[in-house]
């Protein structure tokens, strides 16, 4: 949290220096407890997430008692990995990285400002707007952490934004694009490569050739996935792309971990496979988080700690896990490159992020409030009206 707080306090200085208001880059993530006393409050804030957690009716009701029932072992597994998430501490440090060298990419729009907003704890949207404003900000790019789009996560992170805009009274305050998705840009899967290979190393050279490399993303409910979410498609596109590059050298794997509840989420899960592995035979399994910018309690504790000794339940004799992106420069250099694209495209959004899903239920979906130029999703251009762009026009 120092490194955090002392990248914070370089930026601010740095800012202090020039004339010009920053361009912000809002670097959008659900977060994560950094203290044990931080666990409740925010498993609270995402069960009470009816985007992300569809609960009906009751749901701030059902998500408090789903929160305080889960909270005790929860806080439990933070305390495992060293008493909190480290996922704020290294935001800062890819935000740092990124900007710094965005500086040198794109001095025309320089400075850039990296503002963490967090979708369920501390820095929060409030928190990064409120920043943005006092530091006199008129250009922004809402910047998802998620390479691969899911309304869940990017989508939700994404209205928040905007509600919070809302909310706040600073709707139009910025000027807005939206950087929504990144699944296989080169630099990224470069970042990704580096840490499998890296992960590899921890194999006898005489083995890894037999090694099966096992891709695992947070799961979804199969609900989610059948109203027409992409996430699954492009976090499959990432796992392609990482193997292409390293011309296929190892058998591997996707599968799907972190599940909730009782309904179908995508299968087959992390720990269904690491134990049909075990039954094979197989001896020697690398686990690479594929849809995690960095470590968190999915990596330190779920694949660490619960399938490691999985794992050896089955049988196999050597489980290690790909390092996370966390300090990488290659990934510091893809976030610089991913942004200084966007900034130079002069492009609003992705194309797909204008096209809904073809069940979607929710009227706030793929807006953006107050963009850079004309927007439209792809609904309201067929049916030829104006998609709205004001926080007065939200639904």
């Amino acid at each position: 949290r120092n490194t955090m707080h002392t990248a914070v306090a370089r930026t601010s200085r740095a800012l202090c220096t020039s004339a010009k208001p920053p361009t912000a880059i809002v670097m959008l993530n659900m977060g994560g407890p950094a203290t044990l006393d931080k666990v409740e409050p925010f498993l609270t804030n995402l069960f009470q997430d009816g985007e992300i957690i569809p609960l009906g009716p009751f749901q701030e009701r059902l998500g408090a008692f789903i929160s305080s029932r889960r909270s005790k072992k929860i806080r439990e597994q933070y305390a495992a990995i060293g008493g909190g998430s480290p996922i704020g501490h290294w935001t800062a440090v890819q935000g740092e990285g990124m900007c710094k060298r965005l500086d040198d990419l794109s001095p025309e729009t320089a400075p850039h400002k990296a503002y963490t907003a967090f979708r369920y704890t501390d820095p929060d949207t409030e928190a990064a707007l409120t920043q943005m404003k006092e530091d006199g900000v008129k250009r922004a790019v809402a910047f998802s952490q998620f390479p691969q789009f899911s309304c869940t996560t990017t989508g939700s992170s994404m209205n928040q934004l905007w509600r919070e805009s809302k909310r706040l009274g600073l709707g139009d305050a910025f000027e807005w694009s939206v950087l929504d998705r990144w699944p296989q840009h080169p630099g990224f899967i470069k970042a990704v490569e580096e840490n499998v290979r890296s992960g590899l190393e921890q194999f006898p050279p005489d083995v890894r050739d037999q090694v099966c490399i096992l891709f695992s993303a947070h799961s979804l409910p199969m609900k989610v996935v059948a109203r027409g979410d992409q996430y699954a498609w492009e976090v499959a596109a990432t796992v392609r792309s990482v193997m292409s590059a390293m011309d296929f050298s190892n058998r591997y794997m996707l599968a799907w971990q972190s599940k909730v509840g009782f309904l179908p989420w995508l299968s087959p899960s992390t720990s269904d496979t690491i134990k049909g592995f075990g039954s094979q035979g197989h001896k020697y399994v690398l686990t690479v988080p594929i849809a995690f910018t960095s470590d968190h309690i999915e990596t330190l504790f779920e694949i660490d700690i619960e399938y490691a000794e999985e794992a050896e339940e089955a049988g196999i004799e050597i489980f290690r896990r790909a390092p996370s992106l966390n300090g990488s420069e290659l990934f510091q250099e893809a976030l610089a490159d991913i942004v200084h694209g966007h900034l130079k495209s002069n492009e609003v959004c992705t194309p797909q992020y204008r096209l809904n899903c073809q069940g979607c239920t929710n009227p706030t979906c793929r807006h953006i409030m107050n963009p850079i130029k004309t927007y439209q999703r792809h609904m309201d251009q067929a049916k030829g009206v104006q998609t709205a762009c004001t926080v007065d026009a939200l639904p």
